[in-house]
């Protein structure tokens, strides 16, 4: 009876070995095709991170260009601004030295003139360019013009001369 009974123990734990062993290779079974899908998984994520890295870059090297680009038209925009304004500083000083010689050769004329012959011109001026004319003229000429002058016009000249330059028209401002 013992040989019995550890024949059927035997039996029992034999089968229950067997049934273990294709549980074990059931789940073995199901291991592999859950590690083939991590797998496959995994590659999916390699690809997809190398064409974003792909991408990335190409974007990177378009902004560097992009970046490039710009820099060279601030640099190229920066150069024609101290153009021009270097320009603007030449018109300036030539237009200064033509006002000059404008103004130099018309106090001649009026110093050469006969005094009634420049009142008479510059009673017909308006006031502000009388002023503007008397202005750059020698006082002692200034006088004698004036004295030859309508005394109402010589009083509202005398009084631009008073304000002093520059001078303009009562409904203009000045500049």
């Amino acid at each position: 009876m013992k040989y019995i009974l550890i024949v059927l123990l035997g039996t029992v734990l034999y089968a229950e070995t067997i049934d273990c062993t294709q549980v074990f290779e059931t789940r073995k079974s199901e291991l592999l095709r859950e590690v083939e899908k991590i797998d496959e998984a995994r590659q999916s994520f390699e690809a997809l991170q190398a064409a974003t890295n792909a991408l990335f870059e190409k974007q990177k090297n378009a902004l560097k260009e992009r970046e490039n680009t710009l820099a060279k038209t601030k640099q190229e925009i920066e150069a024609k601004e101290k153009q021009i304004a270097a320009m603007l500083e030449e018109n300036k000083k030539l237009l200064a030295q033509v006002e000059a010689k404008k103004g130099d050769k018309l106090d001649e004329t009026y110093i050469k003139m006969k005094d009634a012959a420049a009142a008479a011109i510059v009673e017909k001026l308006p006031v502000h360019e009388g002023a503007a004319i008397m202005f750059g003229l020698p006082a002692k000429k200034v006088s004698q013009i004036m004295a030859k002058m309508n005394p109402q016009i010589a009083s509202e000249i005398t009084q631009q001369l008073k304000k002093g330059p520059p001078f303009v028209e009562n409904n203009q401002t000045k500049e």
